[in-house]
């Protein structure tokens, strides 16, 4: 039972409707509350989850990717391949506008793409590939590669984190390393995004976009036709877990992206509410070390610290019996080419050659900062986890927890921890934006272009290009392989295992889709 206490705070939390005249009705209202706060905008520039959920609302994609991550056309009506693989044409359907009306052009096709992949890691790979890339009219989009690059489309459907959202060419031709702002959410999505309603890091609300004209194929994933069957939607925060569940299960919200473990089994219970898998692939959890400054830069610690990483205590403390498996190994498990290493021995024995790794590599008790996020529970407890497992060590660890948006900022400062960095920080990457070298954001290891933490070894990046280029399933799976063991002795990042999480919503909403983000469309009240 919740006691006032919970229920003012859930009131306060809510920022319901002003006034029933000014309202749809609740019943074409979906309110939903995602995994973090919406606190930046610009997908592009931070390629977080919730910032790639309210995205795919707005802008959309040329091509989507569906639940077997395979590419197919959305923006695009279809492409065809000429002079040996070296030249793509990609043609646009027809009727495709602009909230504000415009008609969407290849000419912002290309610049949106151009913006993406001037920080994507894929996106990077794929321009190195491209002689030139421009409009050859409204309607066709031209890549005229230097040698042919079967993974284009995969690219170009890239899901999860940083997928390549289509822009008007005045939005995408501004500075990609600094962030769009509130002005320029005009995209051709399914939703139109209500600048004057949003509260950043509380509130952001979203209109059905009536001229949007969905693909006729049933939606799956990211890919197939997005129909949106509610006049409204509205992205809520909530930072309190139990507050969340309490108000789905009074009807004040209708979906929460995934709830507490804990609460789950409750929300079983209870007649008014379901869950289901949120993405059957799963997530990667895994501690990220910052490669710039000591101890971390030296690899001796990075391999003594994963291998005291005790994986089922950081998995049982964000998911439930059953839905969590340990993962040693430098992709999710259980994807197509994927090695599993053997875990080192654990115990007292491990954790003094960790501390012995620490004094050769002249650590002397320094302060460790170790950033962490106080309002994403898949995160927070592996965090917390990590720097109990430095103190045990002896390190002098400086444990910072924030909200996650000022996590995220801080994440990509690259000045020493003392002056504003880090060192360490726990997150979490669902298996579609880290199965394979191409769309992997943790795997790469190209210095500063890299994701942060900005690690450098030329001999993996040499296999992430072999992999890419490979010009049979062979060559692949060799690239694959050796990638996967050179990685895991330069050590990116050291993996906490595989979980899944349970996603919650009202019984009477039907048409969740799974996937490595929440889809919001394809859903229907009763």
């Amino acid at each position: 039972m919740l006691n006032r206490r919970s229920l003012l705070a859930a009131a306060a939390a809510l920022p319901l409707a002003r006034a029933a005249h000014a309202q749809p009705a609740r019943s074409r209202v979906l309110r939903f509350m995602p995994q973090a706060a919406l606190a930046s905008l610009d997908p592009v520039f931070s390629p977080s989850t919730i910032i790639t959920t309210h995205a795919y609302c707005v802008f959309d994609t040329l091509y989507g990717a569906d639940r077997a991550l395979r590419p197919r056309p959305q923006m695009a009506e279809g492409h065809a391949i000429e002079d040996d693989g070296r030249t793509v044409r990609i043609r646009l359907r027809d009727g495709l506008r602009w909230h504000d009306g415009e008609p969407v052009r290849a000419a912002d096709c290309v610049a949106s793409i151009k913006r993406w992949g001037s920080r994507d890691a894929f996106g990077q790979v794929l321009m190195r590939a491209t002689a030139e890339l421009a409009a050859e009219d409204d309607r066709t989009i031209r890549f005229r590669l230097h040698r042919p690059f079967p993974a284009l489309f995969d690219a170009l459907a890239k899901p999860g984190a940083s997928p390549c959202f289509m822009m008007p060419e005045r939005i995408a031709n501004l500075p990609a390393d600094r962030p769009l702002g509130v002005e320029h959410m005009v995209g051709s999505g399914p939703w139109r995004f209500v600048g004057a309603e949003y509260v950043q890091g509380s509130r952001s609300v979203y209109l059905r976009n009536e001229a949007y004209v969905p693909r006729e194929e049933p939606a799956e994933a990211a890919a197939g036709g997005k129909r949106v069957h509610f006049d409204r939607l509205e992205l809520i925060w909530i930072p309190d877990g139990g507050t969340a569940a309490a108000a789905l299960r009074t009807g004040e919200i209708d979906w929460i992206e995934y709830p507490l473990p804990d609460l789950v089994p409750l929300l079983e219970r209870d007649r008014n509410t379901r869950t289901q898998i949120y993405d059957p692939n799963g997530f990667l959890g895994f501690l990220r070390f910052n490669h710039l400054h000591p101890p971390f830069s030296d690899v001796r610690v990075r391999r003594a610290i994963r291998d005291v990483i005790v994986q089922s205590d950081f998995m049982s403390a964000v998911a439930l019996e059953g839905d969590w498996q340990e993962c040693h190994a430098m992709f999710p498990c259980g994807l197509p080419g994927v090695i599993e290493f053997p875990p080192a021995p654990r115990g007292a024995a491990a954790m003094e050659r960790a501390r012995a790794a620490l004094r050769e590599a002249g650590y002397n008790g320094e302060p460790i900062v170790h950033i962490n996020p106080s309002d994403f529970p898949a995160v927070t407890q592996q965090g917390r986890l990590t720097v109990e497992l430095m103190r045990r060590l002896g390190v002098n660890i400086q444990p910072v927890e924030s909200d996650w948006a000022s996590i995220l900022a801080r994440r990509n400062n690259r000045t020493p921890p003392t002056q504003g960095g880090w060192n360490l920080h726990n997150t979490n990457g669902p298996a579609a934006t880290i199965a394979n070298p191409a769309v992997s954001f943790v795997i790469r290891m190209n210095g500063e272009r890299a994701w942060p933490g900005w690690p450098t070894d030329a001999a993996v990046e040499e296999q992430v290009e072999a992999w890419i280029m490979a010009a049979d399933a062979e060559a692949q799976a060799r690239a694959m392989r050796r990638l996967q063991e050179l990685a895991w002795d330069a050590v990116p990042f050291a993996p906490t295992g595989l979980f899944r999480l349970r996603t919650a919503f009202r019984r009477e909403i039907t048409g969740v889709l799974q996937g490595p983000n929440p889809f919001v469309w394809n859903l229907r009240r009763g």
